[in-house]
């Protein structure tokens, strides 16, 4: 079984520009040294711009956020999918909207300020990385859904323990 960098047949001449666009999260993804990481910085900024410039209620924020995480999430299965496709690749480390799903949903019910932004970010780019069980298990998943959902669980594994941080300290 090929790991996620390695090369499963040449990449396409030809590219679909939403898929890109998207799938990198912007470019964010073309950024370098770890861009995973800036994808989740990426969907965090966004995040956090819109929670201040807005200043919607926390409920209204949460409301705000999963419904933005629900909609990354199913833009970036075919996204996620026609670029791994198009690399050549099963898991591409370029493609970031994964880690922008993932971030979004670590970010729901959580304060709009730095430290719990940061705290966010750091559960899951940790759980991202680590990969407990069950999310490695759904990066076996088929193609843009694999890519996507063990990203989403991370998320929710980081959202979890951010609110049980909340609760006890």
């Amino acid at each position: 079984m090929p790991n996620s960098t390695e090369q499963l047949h040449p990449p396409a001449a030809k590219k679909t520009p939403w898929a890109w666009t998207l799938g990198t999260f912007f470019g964010a993804g073309l950024l370098k040294p770890g861009p995973g990481t800036y994808g989740s910085i990426t969907a965090l900024l966004l995040w956090y711009g819109a929670a201040h410039l807005l200043q919607p209620k926390p409920l209204v924020l949460a409301i705000g956020t999963t419904i933005a995480a629900i909609a990354v999430t199913l833009i970036g299965i075919p996204a996620a999918t026609i670029v791994a496709r198009e690399s050549g690749r099963k898991d591409p480390g370029h493609v970031v909207i994964d880690e922008a799903a993932g971030q979004l949903i670590a970010l729901i019910a959580i304060p709009a300020d730095w430290r719990h932004a940061a705290l966010s970010l750091l559960l899951f780019r940790a759980f991202d990385i680590l990969k407990p069980p069950p999310v490695r298990q759904l990066e076996r998943l088929p193609q843009g859904t694999g890519i996507m959902l063990d990203d989403v669980a991370a998320g929710a594994l980081a959202l979890l323990f951010a609110q049980l941080l909340r609760l006890f300290f």
